[in-house]
């Protein structure tokens, strides 16, 4: 079984084997098309070289897809059973499971450092998972991940677009995105009743001289009133609307903005702004929306 793609037939067969029934709560639909697993590989460009990082492998579709493409995979895999059976499906030597939760781990736990992500995210956690793992792990240069199609959607919008906000924008701060595909419901099992988006991105520098939390601080504020302008949606996080309206045009932005028409580097300048100041911008701990919700 290791050295072939897992169809449909397969990943049933091995599910009973283990006792292992796909749950909403850890959000599992398990890819079953050889095709669509090809899809993926191919579309994240991955070298010889690379050292891939998936999240929730599952019952390992994917991973056997990847470890013929790449120099070593790592598994993180929250399911004990499933991290457990992996390496019996998956015999590759460079392939190391992580039985652990994907927003817990660290740059630390991985030897050889992973450069490229690319994995089957479950919907419920998508953001967040991609969010955090760009934050911690430096070494991962992009990435290929397949998310619900409305989520794709987001990741990659532009100012301006109607689903741009909050993950949009985080995203921005670390890589370029692009869609990179649709994925229908029937190479699930069980079978969703979405489709799903591919989402490639590419790491690229963030915009200088300001702090990831202080940006993602007037991210958080100028998404959580969307109908609002600027002005009057900074006005809590900058101590007023007077002193939001400062701010904005100190940062060469319109306080009759509104967040959506934002570039992250745009967010960055009023960050920029708030800092230079003596007064500057702060929200409270209280205030502020977890890194990837949106609005």
């Amino acid at each position: 079984m290791a050295d072939a793609l897992l169809g449909p037939a397969e990943i049933r067969e091995l599910a009973a084997r283990l006792g292992v029934a796909p749950t909403k709560k850890l959000g599992q639909n398990f890819l079953h098309d050889p095709n669509t697993i090809r899809r993926i590989v191919t579309a994240a460009g991955l070298t010889a070289d690379d050292v891939a990082l998936e999240v929730g492998p599952g019952l390992g579709s994917l991973t056997l897809g990847l470890v013929g493409a790449v120099r070593h995979v790592h598994a993180v895999e929250i399911d004990p059973r499933l991290a457990a059976a992996l390496p019996e499906t998956v015999t590759a030597a460079h392939l190391t499971v992580h039985n652990a939760d994907a927003m817990r781990v660290r740059g630390a736990d991985f030897d050889p450092a992973p450069t490229m992500l690319v994995a089957n995210l479950p919907y419920n956690v998508a953001v967040p998972v991609v969010l955090h793992l760009l934050a911690e792990l430096p070494s991962l240069r992009g990435g290929l991940v397949m998310v619900q199609k409305e989520v794709a959607d987001r990741l990659v919008a532009g100012p301006g677009s109607k689903v741009y906000g909050v993950p949009s924008v985080k995203l921005a701060w670390y890589a370029e995105a692009r869609a990179a595909g649709k994925v229908p419901p029937a190479v699930f099992w069980p079978v969703p009743n979405v489709d799903s988006g591919l989402v490639a991105f590419t790491r690229r520098d963030p915009p200088p001289g300001v702090d990831r939390t202080d940006v993602f601080a007037v991210v958080d504020a100028a998404f959580a009133q969307r109908r609002k302008t600027l002005r009057a949606a900074l006005a809590g996080w900058a101590g007023g609307a007077v002193r939001a309206e400062e701010l904005l045009v100190e940062a060469g932005i319109s306080p009759q903005a509104r967040g959506e028409s934002l570039t992250v580097a745009q967010f960055a300048a009023i960050a920029g702004a708030a800092k230079l100041s003596p007064t500057g911008g702060k929200l409270s701990p209280s205030d502020r929306q977890p890194e990837g919700v949106d609005s």
